[in-house]
Order: C-alpha cells, then structure tokens, then sequence
C-alpha cells in the first residue's frame, strides 16, 4: 500500500481505467477463433481467456515444447530450439540458456481493450525460467510490437524476476505488469491478442518449467466517480488467516521496507493459507526469528518485483500463490459486489485493489492512493468484511466496511484526490486464488464471474 500523501507507482497502472471514455466501445464479437474457449464477458466490461487443458495447449504453435497429459495438463521443453545469452539488469550476471517457445491461437476480445493484463501459473526448476510476452492488433488494423509482460521465476537464484519498463509504440506502452492504449478517448481499442511463452534452461540440464496455464483479461471500463448501488445478497463469512503487514515495517529492505509496501503479499499470504498452504519451515529458513509471522516475508521475497522495486506487480502475486500445491491464481475486474458475494457464497475469498481518502471509508483510520486488502464476507445487513492488513497488529486485522461505501472506492475509475485533483481508481480490479480442481460450486461461481 502506499499512503495517499505519497505519489504511488502502482497509481500509474490505473491511469489507463480513468482515461477510458464515458461509455464502452461496441461489444458485439467477431466470431471466435480456435482454441477460444474458457471465454466471458461481463456486459462491456471485461475478457477473459486462458489456456489450461490439455486440448488448449495443442491449439497453440509449439516450437520445441509439448503439451503435457496429465492430472494437472501443462506445458514443457520438448527439444530446445536454440540457445540465448541473457543479461540481468539487476544482478548484472550474463549467462547461456535454452529455450523453446509456444505461441497461443489469436484471441479476439468480447470486449476491445483499454487494457490487458496477463497471468501465468507455473513451476520452474532451479536451474529454469520463463518470459510472457504479449502482440495484439488495434482496432484500426495495425499491429502492436511483442510486449513482455513478465520475465519470471518461482526462486531468484537464477534470474531477478522483472517488469520490463520502457516498452511502448506510440499508441499504447506497458506500464509493469499492465498493458494500456495511450489516449483511450480517441476510440482506439485492443480487439485481438496472442501470448507468447518462452521457456528457459541452463544448457543440458533436462530440465524444464511446466506452466499450467496462462491467460490474459482485456477491459474497457467506462469513466464514473461513483457506480449504482447493489442489493445485498446472503450473509456468510469466511474464516482466513488474519495478518498485519504493519508489524513488519523496517524489515527487508532489499524488498521494500516492509509495511504499507507489504498488502499484497500480506493479503496473499492469507489466502494462500486459507486454502490450507504455507511455506515449510525449510523455506523459512532464511527469515530473522526474531520476526513473527514469517511467511508473510517469505511471501514479499517471492514477489519482488526487481525493476518495479516492490512486491505490487498483480501476475507475479497470483504466479507466487501457484506455486503452492493445486493452487490458481489469477488476475481480473469483476463488475460489482453480487460478484463478490456470488464467490464467499461458495467459499472463495477474493483479495480487491482500491484507493481513497481517509473520509471515504468509514473505519479505516487512513487514505491510500493504491491498497489491497482480501474480502472475507459479508454480514446479514450486507456490509463486507475484509481482512484488512494495514492494522496496527494481526487481532485488529478483521473490519467491517460500509457497503455503499466499499464498494464505490472500488468499483470506481476516477476519484478527487486530498488537494482536490482528478485522480484514478481501480476500476475493480482483484486476485484470486482457488483449487486446481475446484469444486462443482466453485466452479459455477467462477464462471459466473467469467474466471474457468
């Protein structure tokens, strides 16, 4: 989280929600290419795609993977294609790897894009890495450059996992983890993508990542300072590890000071556990023992993000929880508090990205230009509770949240800022992490939500 008396890094990835024009661009979708499958669209509002299966692992150009058939399908090196030296910017270390790459069928989005955002689940090996990059065509025929969205690994033994800044064509430019068309009023839209996996290891090794799946979620969120009330549905509460990030200022400064740097792996961390994982104490082995909750530091580690310079980047935290045993993790908007509330129903908590002023959430007792905090439940009156980690320890962790107002600050695109400036908001923006192998109602309610 960062403060809203400071200029947030993360702020600059929701400028692409409040540039969108007031209204969405025509939804009717062209017909859908192979391998487009596991596809949903809120009204106007947001895509999502990804490639999981066996079946859809086949449907992609493979040069030198293969897909896996297995309890768990995936993909992984077959044959290396070639080789090729990488210099890490942030170790500054150069080393040979080979690689093998697969590129995914054309996705044409339901909804033409503002914005998109990749996520990826795998495992990679020490001794192995891998980059996603994304290509596109806009909505006036030309084509996008490739834009890595993500060079990643599990550890940081072999590589610095990094955002790749810099990256941009004129018309649109990455913004970290985010993907965003430059002057969203001039009507310009991202209406198709690819993804391109390349997969990375040390020469002669044998060995490989597996990805288990990767995807993509484009939106195109309208301008609004304030969204329509929804009716509260069933009350139900999630019991979810409580953790404060707040007890772990000062600590790590290598990544990021601890703190209010720390609500994203902090809310990560807690669901993770939720659904019954966490780090070995072997894991934890490298943590002061002084510090209490220690997972919380390993999870801040495993999500640094060395070119952003914080542990905020939103597909490295969904890729950190998929490398615990039969999880997935993703990253996606969804459309109101009845998504919410249709995913506690069936037992699936959510961790939600939103920004306000002290004033706008009663409760708080701070303002935030950028914060993630995971929902929890609702009560019978239909407020949320949210496990909140910007508390001052882990017992004052559970809130309870005015509904109007929560779900304004989330859902809403633009906001007034402390000195009375036009600012961004999220536009809801949110994680989640469920099963491998959901149940039948988890799976209904993450289709509901457009998530498979």
């Amino acid at each position: 989280m960062t403060r809203a008396s400071e200029p947030s890094r993360r702020a600059l990835l929701a400028v692409a929600f409040a540039a969108a024009a007031t209204g969405t661009a025509g939804s009717a979708a062209a017909a859908t290419p192979a391998g487009a499958a596991h596809t949903h669209a809120g009204p106007g509002l947001v895509d999502n795609r990804a490639w999981t299966s066996y079946a859809d692992w086949r449907t992609g150009t493979a040069k030198g993977t293969r897909a896996l058939e297995a309890a768990r399908p995936g993909l992984v090196i077959a044959t290396p294609t070639g080789t090729a030296d990488y210099t890490d910017p942030h170790s500054g270390k150069t080393a040979t790897w080979e690689y093998a790459t697969w590129t995914s069928p054309v996705h044409r989005l339901a909804v033409p894009a503002t914005e998109a955002i990749a996520s990826w689940n795998a495992r990679t090996p020490a001794g192995t890495w891998l980059q996603v990059e994304l290509t596109g065509t806009y909505s006036d025929g030309t084509a996008t450059p490739w834009y890595v969205m993500g060079r990643w690994a599990a550890g940081d033994q072999d590589i610095k996992r990094t955002s790749v800044d810099g990256q941009k064509d004129g018309k649109s430019s990455i913004s970290t983890d985010t993907f965003s068309i430059d002057d969203a009023a001039s009507g310009l839209r991202l209406v198709s993508y690819r993804l391109r996996l390349t997969l990375y290891r040390s020469p002669g090794s044998g060995l490989t990542p597996t990805v288990w799946r990767l995807g993509a979620m484009g939106s195109d969120i309208p301008d609004r300072f304030t969204v329509p009330a929804s009716t509260p549905g069933p009350a139900r509460e999630l019991r979810v590890p409580r953790y404060s990030q707040e007890i772990h200022a000062g600590q790590y400064p290598e990544y990021d000071n601890g703190g209010e740097a720390w609500c994203s792996p902090t809310s990560s961390q807690m669901i993770i556990e939720y659904w019954g994982r966490r780090p070995t104490a072997e894991q934890l082995a490298w943590v002061d023992p002084a510090f209490a909750d220690p997972q919380v530091c390993h999870a801040a580690r495993f999500t640094y993000d060395y070119q952003y310079g914080g542990c905020g980047n939103w597909p490295f935290n969904a890729a950190y929880a998929a490398t615990y045993k039969d999880l997935q993790g993703v990253v996606t908007r969804l459309r109101s508090l009845t998504d919410l509330e249709t995913l506690i129903a069936a037992g699936i908590p959510a961790m939600t990205s939103q920004s306000f002023l002290k004033s706008e959430l009663t409760g708080a007792g701070y303002g935030t230009s950028g914060h993630l905090m995971t929902v929890i439940g609702f009560t019978a009156g239909g407020d949320v509770i949210a496990n909140d980690p910007a508390s001052p320890g882990d017992d004052a962790v559970r809130r309870v949240y005015k509904r109007r107002e929560w779900e304004n600050i989330w859902l809403r695109t633009k906001r007034y800022n402390a000195s009375g400036n036009v600012v961004s908001g999220t536009g809801g923006v949110c994680y989640l992490y469920f099963p491998a192998n959901p149940s039948a109602g988890q799976s209904e309610a993450l289709k509901a939500v457009g998530v498979r």
